[in-house]
């Protein structure tokens, strides 16, 4: 027995040692954004190209109501597919139709729109049967013809629940839903344990934890540092929180836990959301010292709301975290841990006010053209530092969904929004940073607009970036080191066609 299990573990090690690590090393860079100008194509630094997995054109195998496409409902809306979460089961978790093998590997999205018909899909890689292609997991009810979501954007696969977890990103409404693996999918929300807000970004680490990322927009206040009633009033107050989620027990989050938010202090005082004082607030001098490059300060988790004290009714997040004195910021989207750091370091991406009248020298010094952070914890994990990674500019903005394309290359997509691109001529990119900080940033991609999205007078938007093996245990989960080996890269065109791509090599 122990020389079978020493072989594995040499397989393993050696199998390790030869895989691919990520999507491999990004050396090369688009030169220049693709102009708000027609349609252009879309295009990938040399060596990759975009595969085409799905589009609004891929009919679901089980419709529901007038929820019927992959990215188009049947009255012509557009449904918004969001960010991606590739998981490998190890048993296939079955589907519809009983009597067909709908394999192991499987990319899962939440659908981004309102009107209560927001809905999560499952994108069957192993079928190549179109017919089955994608799989609807949250039906209508059958009275009203609505699902009731509305805003469904974050998503990750927790391996100690088993479970699938979504995120509405819809302010005081917003909140987080599980979903089983195993069909029918049973669907439920957790109010009452992570509260409401407008949740996006979600991910869990190692001890089962999870980290929760808000993008709440804060009140508009005028661009003038001297003059609250001049105008443009354009800049926006920092309103969003970064939250850690504790559970009591971390193979089932509904036997609730604490719900905690991330404080910064600097020079000894927690920088903290002011109700009476936005102008103050988006102009002050804390803000620029958070967002002042070489320099670190102190955090810690502070909680908001525990379920053995408080119970389980629903309550708002956002404000919880206001009252308990946690830092704001300017609408992070989503975040990532740093592969080989076990889960104590995490990057995290504020957006900023996506508009070119606040992108002032004193504004932009204050996180205007977006951000990106990085925490770095201690060993318990309740403290550390917090330090800024990358302050935006007008070339580098609106930083969106983050994720790790090998152990020291970190991607992160652009939304700067219809407006920022009009301002500037140009559409979003997604870009390739080193951990290490020495290299420029490279564009991994610049993307194009496609015809649907102009006749529908949007532009598209690069979101869903994804690389992972997809591993459903712990050890290797999304995250680690591990996760890494052989894994697979996505990307979605939101808006217009809705398109999702596998980055792949082009050979």
């Amino acid at each position: 027995m122990k020389m079978h299990i020493a072989g594995l573990a040499l397989l393993l090690c050696t199998s390790l040692t030869f895989a691919q690590r990520g999507i491999g090393p990004i050396v090369n860079s688009v030169p220049n954004a693709n102009p708000h100008e027609g349609t252009p194509d879309t295009i990938a630094a040399r060596p990759f190209k975009l595969k085409v997995l799905v589009n609004k054109d891929f009919a679901l195998e089980n419709p529901s109501g007038v929820i019927t496409s992959f990215g188009e409902l049947s009255t012509g809306v557009g449904t918004e597919p969001d960010q991606n979460t590739y998981v490998n089961f190890l048993k296939s978790p079955g589907g519809p139709d009983k009597d067909f093998n709908y394999g192991h590997h499987f990319l899962f999205q939440g659908h981004e729109n309102a009107g209560n018909l927001a809905y999560v899909t499952r994108i069957n890689l192993d079928v190549k049967d179109k017919q089955h292609k994608i799989t609807l997991l949250t039906p209508t009810d059958a009275t009203t013809g609505l699902t009731n979501f509305n805003a469904i954007d974050g998503s990750t696969y927790n391996p100690f629940t088993g479970t699938l977890l979504f995120t509405q990103e819809n302010g005081p409404a917003g909140g987080v839903i599980e979903i089983t693996r195993s069909w029918p999918p049973v669907v439920k929300t957790l109010d009452g344990i992570f509260g409401r807000a407008g949740f996006e970004g979600i991910h869990v680490d190692d001890r089962g934890n999870l980290i929760i990322i808000e993008d709440t927009g804060g009140s508009s206040v005028s661009v003038s540092p001297t003059d609250p009633a001049a105008t443009p009033k354009v800049a926006k107050q920092p309103n969003s929180f970064v939250y850690r989620f504790l559970p009591y027990r971390k193979h089932d989050l509904s036997q609730g836990g604490k719900l905690q938010a991330l404080q910064v202090s600097i020079d000894g005082q927690p920088l903290v959301f002011n109700p009476a004082d936005a102008f103050g607030d988006t102009h002050s001098d804390l803000q620029l010292k958070l967002h002042t490059p070489g320099t670190s300060y102190p955090m810690q988790w502070v909680t908001i709301h525990d379920t053995k004290l408080d119970g389980t009714a629903s309550f708002d997040a956002n404000a919880a975290a206001k009252a308990a004195g946690a830092t704001p910021f300017k609408r992070p989207e989503n975040m990532a841990f740093l592969p080989g750091s076990h889960y104590q370091t995490f990057f995290f991406c504020p957006t900023g006010d996506t508009n070119a009248d606040a992108g002032t020298a004193e504004l932009a010094a204050r996180g205007s053209w977006g951000s990106i952070f990085r925490v770095d914890l201690n060993w318990s994990r309740n403290d550390g530092l917090i330090s800024v990674f990358f302050v935006g500019d007008a070339d580098h903005a609106s930083f969106d969904n983050l994720t790790f394309a090998d152990d020291h290359t970190i991607l992160a997509t652009e939304d700067r929004g219809d407006t920022l691109h009009t301002q500037l001529n140009k559409l979003d990119s997604v870009w390739a940073f080193s951990v290490h900080g020495a290299a420029r940033p490279r564009r991994l991609v610049a993307l194009g607009r496609d015809a649907t999205s102009v006749a529908k007078g949007e532009d598209n938007e690069p979101t869903g970036v994804h690389v992972s093996a997809g591993n459903s245990l712990p050890f290797f989960m999304y995250g680690s080191e591990a996760d890494l080996f052989n894994a697979r890269g996505f990307l979605t065109r939101q808006h217009g066609d809705n398109v999702v791509w596998e980055i792949v090599e082009a050979y």
